[in-house]
């Protein structure tokens, strides 16, 4: 995590200075438009603290895996267009995010200005974390910020080598991130129950580690779940979609109080549930069968245990959600978070935002994190290499 020497915006004089800020707006966009504005929404306060500081401000970020190729669906345009609209200001775009006619636009900016750079992975050097392309990045400022937590455990060049090259800090929004995700690792409240679901199992081996350790309950679901009912051999007669990490799933204690897998689940023989859809033990589902949602008894005593918490933390829900047919075990889990007035409760991850903000409850959690993948890392202490970056 960040040390105490770490710089924020306040340790600064941005007047009339160029201030390259590395934003996530790494956003769902349909039809040319932004879906949701969770992230971009997040960093507004940093971007308007720079402009009220007479800062030249220049918005850096990816969009998307475009693997270093320009791809016209994932230019930066439509972020642009949403910026300009929520800070009710004009937001300039430029053509590449390096470059002569790139620093020339940037040098010829005004106090209060902002620039948006196009997506820094059309760049292959950006996820190689190539210093040659940090320095060029380097050129366009004469302070860099990181706004950015949700790439803080990404060793990219606009996390990590550019702050060999410019004076560099933290934005509000990280610098929001880390005390309240700090506050999770290092004095939570007691009772302290971790969920975590969703899919891929190989990035949140750490953290179910950790929660073992540190949470007062763990609760698994989603296909992590599944997975990890597999290799258990309560789920028989089936190929674990991760076989590379077989060996760290068996060396977890399942035999553990505090672990809670699920019980039953919603089967079905497909995911839009047009064959059947029925409510079974899961040592009892059948091979061919998916298992889409957690079942009444799973979610009888998840919602018991989270009803007695005193700090949640929550990533990844716990079936396929964006089908009504299997919103159920995410829903109501979430309105019974929800329900518990005592509790300091926390969610991050795309999915499990989306899960909150489809059911209406996205308002009613005290802290929702904009990193899925950088927040489960955050918590299980590994070295985050963005933040490990910016220490003084």
């Amino acid at each position: 995590m960040a040390s105490k020497a770490t710089k924020t915006l306040k340790d600064f004089d941005f007047a009339n200075k160029r201030v390259l800020v590395r934003c996530d707006f790494n956003v769902p966009i349909n039809g040319g438009k932004v879906e949701d504005v969770f992230r971009i929404k997040q960093t507004l306060p940093t971007i308007e603290y720079l402009v009220k500081n007479n800062a030249k401000v220049i918005l850096m970020s990816h969009l998307g895996e475009p693997e270093g190729r320009i791809v016209d669906e994932l230019k930066l345009t439509p972020v642009q267009e949403k910026l300009a609209e929520l800070l009710d200001m004009p937001v300039k775009k430029a053509s590449d995010c390096v470059g002569v006619d790139i620093e020339k636009q940037t040098q010829e900016m005004e106090p209060g200005e902002i620039l948006l750079l196009e997506n820094l992975r059309f760049h292959k050097g950006e996820q190689e974390n190539d210093l040659d392309f940090a320095k060029k990045l380097a050129k366009l400022a004469d302070f860099y910020i990181n706004d950015a937590f949700g790439v803080c455990h990404r060793k990219h060049a606009s996390v990590v080598g550019i702050t060999k090259y410019l004076p560099s800090g933290i934005g509000l929004l990280l610098e929001k991130e880390i005390k309240v995700l700090s506050r999770v690792m290092k004095n939570p409240e007691r009772p302290l129950v971790a969920i975590i679901g969703g899919a891929k199992v190989s990035t949140k081996m750490m953290v179910i580690k950790s929660f073992v350790e540190k949470a007062d309950q763990v609760l698994l679901g989603g296909k992590l779940a599944n997975t990890l009912l597999i290799v258990s051999g309560v789920c028989k007669d089936r190929v674990c979609p991760e076989e590379n990490i077989i060996k760290e799933i068996q060396s977890i204690d399942f035999k553990s109080p505090k672990i809670h897998l699920p019980i039953d689940a919603m089967a079905s023989l497909d995911t839009k549930g047009e064959s059947y859809i029925r409510s079974i033990e899961i040592e009892k589902a059948g091979k061919d069968e998916l298992l889409l949602d957690i079942g009444p008894e799973t979610l009888k005593e998840f919602c018991q245990i989270v009803e007695g918490a005193r700090m949640i933390v929550w990533s990844g829900p716990m079936g396929f959600f964006e089908n009504p047919l299997f919103e159920k075990g995410t829903r109501e889990l979430a309105e019974k978070i929800t329900e518990n007035r005592e509790a300091y409760k926390v969610i991050g991850g795309g999915d499990t935002v989306s899960a909150v903000m489809k059911f209406g409850l996205f308002d009613k959690f005290d802290h929702v994190s904009t990193g899925g993948g950088a927040m489960l890392s955050f918590l299980s202490e590994e070295e985050l290499p963005g933040l490990r970056a910016l220490e003084g």
